[in-house]
């Protein structure tokens, strides 16, 4: 089989920065390419036109066309061109697109199957933080929807939610993301730092950095040598208007817990790692996500989690057997079970074993990719 994937990024030195939706591509993509088979990822929103391999899967960059007011129209029509010419001359079957912003919603291929994988649309994620969606997204995003040949969801709770805020009833099969477990395995030379908390990704308010403060005020009223570590690149809050979410949190926390904060910033893929590995326990007090590959993570290279308990997380944690969930808001009942890991290392044990149990039956690639695969298999007949 042969399938290509749409996306706006794609982790490569090549191409522009990547987030989740890229990270998650390459593990189905590697996961694909052992199961026996071909697969292409085309990059839109790139510099330049250009083709070119990672390892075994071939990446083709597309450069979106410069029209005014009529780039995203071209481009889908650029891309709609370029799949019914791979489909024709047999290098793809199937193409397989994210929600985000609707790529999608004008490209029609004549013969080949279009794909999505809910991942969160912008639509998705506007309802979750209560802003306003931008209509042209939303327009976008639900036209894909209905014109697509067959949708995936990471998780119930996102397909449930999408259904909502776009007065959908549609069946979504759910596949979740996947990660290599191979090359997440807890090191022996890694010694833990004792009382250590870290939470890594994007500063930004979605993912609950302005409730972080507040907690990690209750985490020292109780253990004062506790010490936060933030990995991540900061976000300016489209709320607020601030330049800076990494400001806007300095300013909630209480004077002797600042002190215990270490604010490293964005750091390679690599590095990520070592910074888990040397960490008591992982935090992810999310509002916003669909099935976060972070925490997954986490959870292979054994790591006790505190995370948000809402929506999407029953998906991934069990709560009290491979985690703790607990809503962001609920800061003194957040910081008690931090705490409550942080002082009982058998406990971090039993959690953390458990965890990765979990990742490997549930999230590993070599599970995920069959199920994409049976699933596609399925689409094309």
């Amino acid at each position: 089989m042969k399938v290509a994937f749409l996306t706006p990024e794609y982790p490569h030195a090549l191409t522009r920065n990547s987030g989740g939706i890229g990270t998650s591509i390459k593990n189905l993509a590697i996961g694909l390419v052992a199961a026996g088979c071909e697969v292409r990822v085309l990059v839109y929103g790139q510099d330049q036109d250009a083709v070119f391999k990672d390892d075994s899967v071939v990446i083709q960059c597309i450069k979106n066309v410069k029209i005014k007011g009529l780039s995203w129209f071209f481009t889908q029509k650029k891309i709609d061109r370029m799949i019914n010419q791979l489909h024709e001359s047999n290098q793809i079957d199937l193409v397989e697109a994210p929600d985000w912003t609707g790529i999608t919603s004008f490209i029609s291929p004549k013969k080949c199957p279009i794909v999505i994988r809910l991942n969160g649309s912008d639509t998705y994620f506007c309802d979750l933080d209560d802003r306003k969606v931008k209509w042209k997204n939303k327009f976008h995003e639900k036209r894909a929807l209905h014109k697509a040949n067959a949708l995936l969801s990471v998780s119930q709770f996102t397909a449930d939610q999408t259904n909502a805020v776009f007065g959908f009833d549609k069946k979504f099969t759910i596949i979740p993301n996947s990660i290599d477990v191979s090359a997440f395995v807890k090191e022996g030379n890694s010694a833990v730092v004792p009382n250590t908390v870290l939470y890594f990704g994007s500063l930004i308010r979605k993912k609950g950095l302005l409730e972080l403060p507040f907690i990690f005020n209750e985490v020292i009223k109780e253990n004062p040598t506790a010490q936060l570590i933030l990995v991540g690149r900061d976000v300016p809050d489209i709320i607020s208007g601030s330049n800076s979410t990494w400001k806007m949190m300095q300013e909630l926390f209480t004077p002797e817990a600042l002190l215990r904060v270490n604010y490293v910033g964005a750091v390679t893929y690599s590095t990520i790692q070592s910074h888990i590995n040397t960490a008591t326990v992982c935090v992810f007090p999310s509002f916003a996500e669909a099935l976060p590959v972070s925490w997954i993570e986490a959870m292979a290279l054994q790591k006790p989690i505190v995370a948000s308990n809402i929506g999407w997380a029953t998906a991934i944690i069990d709560d009290g057997i491979n985690g703790f969930l607990v809503h962001p808001k609920e800061h003194k009942l957040y910081a008690t079970k931090i705490n409550e890991l942080l002082h009982d290392t058998i406990l971090q044990q039993e959690f953390g074993a458990a965890a990765r149990e979990k990742v490997i039956a549930k999230f590993s690639i070599d599970v995920v990719a069959k199920q994409s695969l049976d699933f596609y298999k399925i689409v094309i007949q």
